[in-house]
């Protein structure tokens, strides 16, 4: 049985070690920016990724969403919204979460009504767009000059400090 709260806790816990690194830096205006002038600024694309999240889980665990966004702007009050997402997660019993193919949930995506399978919802759906705010997090973070690496963004690689791609031997 997947329980998808089990990978979003795990980004989650990474994207709360990003703004840690934020806060502890001399990048005070990072959260306003982003990768393009049409694109959300890095604290939207935060709140994105904290919500979709809610929007993967929620239904698959048979749940309104929930939103737990104060609407505040600010790294402390995007930690705060993370912690209380996490423990809303953790508190989700396993069992509660159904692939069942037979039943359909209904989403917008911009200006797009879709309808999935529950399996194709949280893998064609939730999961990717989760993934693909979370990859500006890290990108405007990276492209605003914030030392972080691939261990930041997945929490599994591990690289020797000043470790380069480009310098090769």
């Amino acid at each position: 049985m997947i329980n998808p709260a089990t990978y979003y806790i795990h980004y989650l816990k990474q994207l709360k070690r990003l703004l840690n690194k934020i806060s502890q830096s001399d990048k005070v205006d990072l959260l306003s920016d982003r990768l393009h002038s049409n694109m959300l600024d890095l604290h939207q694309q935060v709140r994105t990724t904290i919500g979709f999240t809610l929007r993967s889980c929620c239904p698959l665990a048979g749940r309104q969403i929930v939103n737990f966004s104060d609407n505040h702007y600010g790294i402390t009050s995007l930690l705060g919204e993370i912690d209380l997402t996490i423990d809303y997660l953790a508190d989700i019993p396993p069992e509660h979460f159904s692939f069942d193919s037979h039943g359909t949930i209904k989403t917008t995506a911009g200006f797009a009504d879709l309808e999935f399978s529950p399996m194709d919802y949280f893998l064609m759906y939730t999961f990717p767009n989760f993934l693909f705010h979370y990859s500006m997090v890290y990108a405007i973070c990276r492209k605003s000059g914030l030392e972080i690496g691939k261990e930041d963004f997945d929490g599994c690689h591990k690289y020797p400090l000043g470790f380069n791609f480009t310098d090769t031997q």
